[in-house]
């Protein structure tokens, strides 16, 4: 501190610190300090929250039959007849499944859907911060904040943010990932050593998470390898050998995840590419839901799958059909990044602006997985505004929300930028209310979509219709078992029922857990006080193969959902089971 005497008054001055940034500038672009990312993400924090006491109070946490079925994959690894990890099953990958898992032990929070709402809510927020750290390298801080709020008022996104679904938890990990690209790959330039190794490091262990997220990861990943190791050889040799430990550390990370998931189908399920061409994989979903020798559009036609793609994508992130617009100006401004020569920012050891626009293109690779999943991988995409107009999948255009929202905004940055050196008076003053203007149309975006219904939430409200009450229904009857019988019911379709009805996972008898499940097959009465069986299932083929010792006490039947049975076993404790 120093002293200062201005005239006859004293005046406490403070010494600048060598830690102090530049002050805030909204027409800057510069990287961003920790400071601002915290300030965005307990911002976030607060809008996940709203949305979620929202969306529990409308009864909108447990829409998705896949939530359902997250949420008891979390539960069961701990609330089985036979816990562990083997209780993942091999289909889904395991990582939201170990976060929620804690939560969804409570009772309460398993049946309210709840238990998968500190995982979304957090990763909602870290993705809002994660937009807004990469578009403050790309454009200037008044549009980053734009696409910072497109990004984060989202009523899809939100609506994700408060149930049990992994596209939140992706889009956070695909986010950083690209921010820890980005700054990686800055440093390296930069020739940075230290910060480039911190940043690779980071991002390997980011890519582990999104391997264990969503099979998007996997491409992600390689591709971030490739453009670390092709940015590495390209440095001089001492910064190479600086980073060649930390760049193996990275190789195996980036590696283990593949590695470690076709090592727990080949242990655990007997396949080692079961989540490719088990019962449970994309591709038998699909041969057992198609009609026979028909397939959805798309199939084996790359040009109609990139059509549902990008439709879906325009759909999932404006409201009517505004999407086009913002599809064209995201496709404008990844163009301009791509053909404009870098322009250099006064800060030391990053990238130029435009070096971090070329670079963040990786936010785009979910286009061509999607495009490729549709049309080879069995992954149909349903929208009401293509045939056959119905909800399948729409979620699935999300994961290019990130790079819709920044690199759309980013073309009007650029168009500001042009249109301030070449105006004056009054039309100076209008192109300064660009800003603000755009600001209110995000808002008025989220308050459309709201009204209209979010296309994501739609599917969901569809889809449940018939699903929830006939869960609702077989939850009824089994609210008057008592909760410590053993009741054998195949749950992969219907495991809401459980939920709904309070029963622990432990209680059941269920494909899950396969000594008791192939034992009770053979001889359902005397392995189980009740039976559920649902037309179709394996239940109902045991049951009609093994009727001895069981009576039927009532059948389910609802519109749009095969009939259940329940029968009580007379044999159950009276001898001894097989």
């Amino acid at each position: 501190m120093t002293y200062e005497k201005p005239g006859s008054r004293l005046r406490l001055a403070r010494t600048p610190s060598r830690n102090d940034g530049p002050p805030f500038d909204w027409g800057a672009v510069r990287p961003v300090g920790p400071g601002e990312v915290r300030l965005v993400f307990m911002a976030g924090i607060l809008l996940a929250f709203f949305a979620t006491l929202v969306c529990f109070a409308k009864g909108y946490t447990l829409l998705y039959g896949d939530a359902v079925a997250h949420l008891a994959i979390a539960r069961r690894i701990l609330d089985a007849r036979y816990p562990g990890l083997s209780q993942l099953g091999g289909v889904w990958l395991p990582l939201p499944h170990l976060l929620m898992m804690p939560f969804v032990q409570k009772m309460q929070w398993w049946q309210s859907g709840l238990g998968g709402a500190p995982m979304c809510i957090a990763s909602y927020a870290a993705s809002v911060a994660g937009v807004w750290r990469l578009s403050r390298r790309m454009m200037t801080a008044r549009w980053a904040l734009v696409a910072t709020t497109f990004y984060a008022l989202n009523a899809n996104l939100l609506f994700l943010a408060s149930t049990a679904m992994t596209e939140a938890l992706f889009l956070a990990l695909l986010v950083w990932t690209v921010v820890a690209a980005v700054e990686g790959v800055g440093a390296l330039r930069a020739g940075n050593a230290p910060r480039a190794g911190r940043w690779m490091i980071g991002a390997g262990v980011l890519i582990v998470a999104q391997v264990f997220t969503r099979y998007d990861g996997w491409i992600v990943g390689a591709v971030v390898w490739c453009v670390f190791a092709w940015e590495l050889w390209r440095c001089a040799e001492t910064i190479r050998r600086k980073l060649l430990v930390k760049f193996v550390v990275f190789t195996v990370l980036c590696a283990a995840g593949p590695v470690w998931w076709l090592w727990f189908n080949h242990h655990f399920m007997g396949d080692w590419l079961d989540f490719m061409r088990g019962p449970y994989s994309a591709k038998q979903i699909e041969r057992r839901t198609a009609p026979p020798g028909q397939h959805y559009r798309g199939w084996k036609n790359p040009g109609w799958a990139l059509l549902f793609y990008m439709r879906t994508a325009q759909v999932d992130a404006s409201f009517w059909e505004t999407g086009w617009a913002v599809m064209a100006a995201a496709i404008s401004g990844l163009w301009l990044s791509v053909r404009k020569p870098s322009t250099s920012v006064a800060d030391t050891g990053s990238p130029a602006r435009n070096d971090s626009a070329k670079l963040a293109w990786l936010l785009w690779l979910p286009l061509p997985f999607y495009v490729y999943s549709v049309a080879y991988g069995s992954v149909p995409i349903f929208i009401p505004q293509l045939w056959p107009h119905s909800y399948y999948n729409a979620r699935y255009g999300m994961e290019m929300l990130p790079a819709l929202s920044i690199y759309g905004v980013l073309a009007v940055d650029r168009f500001d930028t042009w249109m301030r050196t070449r105006t004056a008076g009054w039309a100076r003053v209008a192109v300064r209310l660009a800003q603000p203007v755009a600001m209110l149309l995000c808002v008025g975006n989220c308050i459309g979509m709201m009204y209209r219904i979010p296309l994501v939430l739609k599917e969901g409200m569809v889809n449940a219709t018939t699903r929830v009450a006939f869960e609702r229904e077989i939850a009824g009857i089994m609210e008057t078992m008592p909760l410590d019988a053993p009741v054998m019911m195949y749950t992969s379709a219907h495991v809401g029922a459980v939920q709904v009805a309070g029963r622990t996972l432990k209680s059941m008898v269920s494909e899950q857990d396969y000594d008791s499940w192939q034992k009770a097959l053979a001889d359902p009465a005397a392995n189980a006080a009740f039976v559920i069986a649902i037309a179709g299932d394996p239940v109902a083929d045991a049951v009609k193969a093994h009727p001895e010792g069981l009576s039927e006490l009532e059948v389910i039947c609802t519109t749009g959902q095969p009939c259940a049975r329940v029968y009580q076993s007379t044999e159950f404790g009276a001898k001894p089971s097989h």
